[in-house]
């Protein structure tokens, strides 16, 4: 049998653990309007049970003119410690299709310093397929205090990806869909270029999994590989908002590349600055 990542947990694992104390489940499912799916209401009408919601909207920067900015670090930790979650327990992240925007969370858990995080593989979505056990019963939280320890040395910021383009000092993996990275499909948001920085490589988030299931280890390698991302050299993530781009910084974690930064802006960000380089066309 192929080896898997060690940062996601089956669904025959989570269902056996549903009453383990210790065990924070959180549904972090979002969604663009096109996609035509309320994740909160989808929530509320069933879930994994003992499940919370994290709501991608709230937690992040008010401060902020961009999508989904990383929060203050004191900011995210009064939130999550709402949410009845402590930076010692076993957390485990989904979403609804999988492999989406579960693994977001899962890396702003861990830059946060909690070291037992984890996604759930196949997402809700086949989680209830699979006849596995849903509730729309409000999940009852116990108080409790997250301990932050942010390791601001895992997000790239705007200064520092014009350093990067400029120097070509880390390769950059972009997980936005192929059409997007090449400039032959609109952006989602208003006001944005189309195309990608120079030097990028395509990395669709979509190619490291497989209806759900993150790909196994060499999978995961064989993808990177034929992007031309070497995994010797240091990376940095990027996509439209920094909630994809995880998925990448999931997989080169699960093959053992420490060396990357997640570009938080992202092309919310670089692309709707007027004097920022971007290339169209194949990488």
């Amino acid at each position: 049998m192929s080896e898997k990542s060690a940062f996601v947990v089956s669904p025959d694992w989570l269902e056996e653990r549903l009453d383990q104390p210790g065990l924070s489940i959180l549904d972090a499912s979002w969604y663009f309007p096109f996609q035509n799916r309320d994740a909160k209401a989808e929530y509320e009408a069933a879930h994994i049970p003992g499940a919370v919601f994290f709501d991608h909207e709230q937690l992040s920067d008010p401060g902020s003119a961009l999508p989904h900015t990383f929060p203050k670090p004191e900011a995210f930790a009064a939130a999550v410690s709402s949410m009845g979650i402590t930076n010692e327990d076993t957390i485990v992240v989904y979403d609804g299709p999988g492999m989406y925007t579960s693994p977001r969370v899962w890396w702003m858990f861990r830059t946060m310093g909690a070291k037992k995080v984890f996604v759930l593989d196949g997402g809700f979505d086949n989680w209830k397929a699979s006849g596995r056990p849903v509730t729309d019963a409000v999940t009852k939280i116990a108080p409790s205090a997250f301990v932050e320890k942010f390791d601001a040395g895992k997000v790239a910021s705007f200064q520092q990806m014009r350093q990067i383009v400029d120097s070509g000092s880390r390769q950059i993996a972009d997980a936005r869909s192929a059409g997007r990275f090449v400039g032959t499909d609109p952006e989602p948001r208003p006001g944005l270029r189309s195309g990608h920085m120079p030097g990028a490589r395509s990395v669709p988030s979509s190619s490291l999994a497989d209806k759900g299931y993150l790909k196994d280890l060499n999978g995961l390698r064989h993808v990177l590989d034929e992007a031309g991302v070497d995994l010797s050299r240091p990376i940095v993530t990027s996509c439209g908002s920094g909630i994809t781009a995880a998925v990448i910084t999931l997989a080169l974690e699960s093959l053992g590349h420490k060396d990357n930064l997640l570009y938080d802006g992202s092309w919310s960000e670089w692309g709707a600055h007027k004097d920022t380089p971007v290339v169209t066309g194949e990488a």
